[in-house]
């Protein structure tokens, strides 16, 4: 078996949980500003913060929603995100983190498959929140800002108590490698590695402040943002979406270090002229991650910013990093090396192989931060995680000679639009759910700025049914970044003798019209 271990010397795991580990750091700065809402300023110092986190818990508790419950949390990055967050994790619960740009039958879909109990949501959402609870055992809606501060009790001082290794504190959904999304256990221990990990492999000091509109919904801005920079000695200003001109105001008026970005936001990084119009000088690094961002770019963006470009990888079902890539010794377009306690294998698709060096297969990962597998759904998990605990990640890589990982392919069918995972399964399921379309397939089409773009291809009953009716059609189902952005009206979905659709024969008809 070819192991390709860590280049980091190992990490010892703490027996700790995920908040336990956040305040520990924050014990030792109760007076610094740790969370800044972008658009107002509104700040919260870290004993402020570990107060909110207590109180909240010992209501929550008090009314039912404590030990052993799921909430749901629908809400854009602002700084009660943090405290609610916290708070379920606190008082022994689980949380699940909705997107907040999804439509009411996603949000029933991920609270009927989590049964959650409680929804806790921002006025802007609160109508796709109550419409998204027909049907499920939500007991409650509960609005930030307004009945969230009837939720604040009496303090717990303590942790509840909960089994490190096999409580579920946060369920976050992903694709997987296809079908609708699925709940991704993870564990105390899960979070709190990473956690660890990161802070060592990408080298995190103390004052550190970021300007955080990954979404927190995202295992990307939940981990990286939110969990390490509050344990790791930093502070972040949140931002309820991506504004090009507030986040390079962040970063010039906080002397940030280092911008946690996605390959969209590396393209105006790298060619839009209103960098000019601000210092960002004390920016050393670029760290580029969700979809893989090439070397082209990688390098524009390190020599517009006059810094060093990174990126690295990771899943939902990795919580979410195992690979980043040393400032030290960037390589363009490669997503690094693995994380400390972490190894990797390159597996041959056709025969299970364990391939050398410099050759291209499945990337497998193996370590404490994969995750326990997902809610009930065995099948998806024992064809994701082996018997002896290597995580299938569906993407072809090749690692070079130094150990670092390079992502060639996807083996798996998501799309990567903007960051966002878009599994083809699910907006086919969609379509032709349609009267008029007898069957349906979905493809990503290379993008300069999206990363891949939706398209579709259908087979219609119905003579009249045009594109714009077909979008329209997706658009009253699904989230904006779900919609198709081509609509290509064909005889027949080519498919094999299983029924699988072959999609490379899609992908040749529209690169041979291209």
């Amino acid at each position: 078996m070819s192991i390709y271990p860590s280049a980091f010397p190992p990490i010892e795991l703490s027996d700790v949980s995920i908040t336990e580990r956040v305040f520990a750091d924050l014990k030792n700065r109760p007076d610094e500003i740790v969370l800044t809402e972008g658009l107002s300023g509104r700040t919260l110092t870290a004993a402020e913060f570990m107060q909110q986190v207590k109180q909240l818990a010992g209501g929550l508790s008090a009314k039912g929603f404590g030990a052993g419950s799921v909430v749901a949390l629908m809400a854009p990055n602002i700084p009660e995100y943090c405290v609610i967050f916290h708070a379920v994790a606190w008082a022994g619960g689980t949380i699940t983190t909705l997107n907040p740009t999804y439509t009411s039958a996603e949000v029933r879909h991920q609270l009927q498959n989590s049964q959650a109990a409680i929804l806790i949501t921002v006025p802007d959402f609160l109508d796709t929140a109550r419409a998204g609870i027909d049907d499920t055992v939500v007991q409650d809606v509960v609005v930030i800002g307004d009945s969230l501060s009837d939720y604040m009790g009496e303090s717990i001082e303590q942790q509840v108590p909960v089994d490190l290794d096999s409580h579920t504190v946060v369920l976050p959904y992903s694709s997987g490698t296809t079908g609708l999304p699925k709940g991704v256990m993870l564990s105390h221990r899960n979070l709190v590695v990473n956690v660890d990990q990161i802070i060592v492999a990408a080298d995190l000091q103390p004052g550190e402040v970021a300007a955080a509109f990954l979404p927190f919904f995202h295992i990307y801005g939940m981990t990286v943002l939110m969990n390490v920079h509050l344990a790791g000695g930093g502070a972040l200003v949140t931002m309820p979406r991506f504004d090009l001109p507030l986040f390079l105001q962040i970063n010039q008026d906080h002397k940030s270090r280092r911008m946690w970005i996605v390959p969209p936001v590396a393209l105006a990084l790298a060619q839009h002229p209103l960098i000019d119009q601000y210092d960002l000088s004390s920016i050393e690094q670029v760290f580029s991650g969700a979809a893989p961002m090439g070397a082209e770019l990688s390098n524009a963006v390190g020599k517009r910013l006059d810094c060093v470009s990174l990126q690295g990888y990771g899943m939902t079902e990795l919580s979410p990093v195992s690979h980043v890539s040393y400032q030290s010794s960037a390589r363009p377009g490669s997503s690094g090396v693995g994380l400390p306690n972490t190894e990797c294998r390159i597996v041959d698709i056709e025969n299970g192989a364990d391939l050398p060096a410099g050759k291209e297969g499945e990337l497998w990962v193996k370590g404490p931060q994969v995750m326990q597998g997902y809610l009930n759904n065995p099948e998806a998990t024992a064809a994701t995680i082996t018997p002896d605990g290597w995580l299938r990640t569906g993407d072809i890589a090749v690692i070079d000679a130094d150990g670092y990982m390079f992502i060639v392919d996807r083996l798996k069918e998501l799309i990567k639009f903007k960051g966002f995972q878009v599994a083809p399964a699910e907006l086919e399921a969609t379509l032709v759910s349609h009267a008029g379309i007898a069957d349906a397939a979905v493809i990503g089409l290379p993008d300069k700025e999206a990363g891949e773009l939706p398209i579709a291809f259908i087979v219609s009953t119905e003579k009249t049914l045009g594109e714009e009716d077909v979008k329209a059609f997706l658009s009253e189902t699904l989230s904006s970044y779900k919609q198709v952005h081509q609509v290509h009206f064909v005889e027949s979905i080519p498919k094999s003798a299983s029924g699988k659709i072959l999609r490379r024969l899609l992908r040749d008809q529209i690169m041979a019209k291209n």
